[in-house]
């Protein structure tokens, strides 16, 4: 006799405070429940989604989570989640977060974030974390630091996740700070994002532009698909393009919201139409 699956329960909005199962669970492992009861409330958090979109034609490639906190001085998330590491919830967050967007993201590829204390907390590796029961595949986003200080920690957690279900490595923000592209690349990462560091004023330096392109074509040769981040101006996407980058993300497409926003092309300030790139290297996508 079959088992039947689970059922799927799907918050009512994109609130923490709509999610009862995910707030039954949360109460399992007092310490870190009171600690993040002391942290946010559930109507505090909620989650946006941001599309990432093919450079070529404005094709939806997936939706990244992006959580959002209402205590003002929560609302930075990276200050949010160095607070919830400094009172002992970091995973427990994490695990907050995902209780709410994977629901809301069925039938649609997804990147969630994942912050380095989620690794040595071993939430995201337990069997009921929502990720396990996503209906695509799910990205999960690692800052390129990561893999610097947390080495073998990454490469056993996240062999691990690849193992039991459809999940795949993004190395995120590459070129904010100083890579160590061995130890990176030894993740086998699915994409990498490059850093809005990389792309602002991209047009306007051609040296910087050599830099970009070089670097894409580093990743492709390597197998990994290319997605810019925090593309903001018509300008800075005609130079992408001609990097040969696959995918981008930012303002000039979609502002992070929910529900899922549509994906403005072409872009509402950009050109009429797609431009021929005809100087631009081919640089496909790898197979998936």
């Amino acid at each position: 006799m079959n088992e039947q699956a689970p059922t799927r329960i799907v918050p009512r909005s994109n609130r923490l405070s709509d999610t009862p199962q995910a707030l039954e669970k949360a109460r399992t492992g007092r310490d870190s429940y009171f600690a993040f009861e002391r942290l946010v409330s559930p109507n505090d958090l909620t989650v946006v989604f941001q599309p990432i979109v093919s450079l070529e034609d404005g094709k939806l490639y997936a939706y990244e989570a992006l959580v959002r906190c209402g205590i003002k001085e929560l609302q930075n998330p990276l200050v949010l989640f160095e607070r919830s590491v400094q009172v002992g919830c970091a995973g427990r967050l994490g695990r907050m977060i995902r209780e709410i967007a994977v629901p809301l993201s069925a039938g649609k590829p997804i990147f969630l974030n994942v912050h380095p204390q989620e690794l040595h907390e071993a939430w995201i590796v337990r069997p009921d974390d929502p990720i396990f029961s996503h209906d695509h595949t799910v990205f999960l986003e690692v800052t390129e630091s990561m893999p610097l200080t947390h080495h073998e920690l990454c490469m056993n957690v996240l062999g691990e996740l690849r193992a039991r279900a459809n999940i795949e490595l993004v190395v995120d923000d590459l070129g904010a700070g100083y890579s160590n592209l061995k130890r990176i690349l030894d993740l086998e990462p699915k994409v990498v994002k490059l850093d809005r560091g990389l792309i602002i004023n991209l047009d306007r330096s051609v040296r910087q532009q050599r830099l970009v392109s070089g670097v894409v074509r580093l990743c492709v040769d390597l197998g990994a698909t290319v997605v810019a981040e925090g593309i903001e101006t018509d300008d800075e996407f005609s130079a992408l393009r001609d990097t040969g980058a696959h995918y981008g993300q930012g303002y000039l497409f979609a502002r992070p919201a929910y529900p899922m926003p549509a994906v403005t092309w072409p872009p509402a300030s950009g050109p009429k139409k797609v431009a021929s790139a005809k100087d631009a290297p081919s640089y496909p996508p790898p197979a998936a």
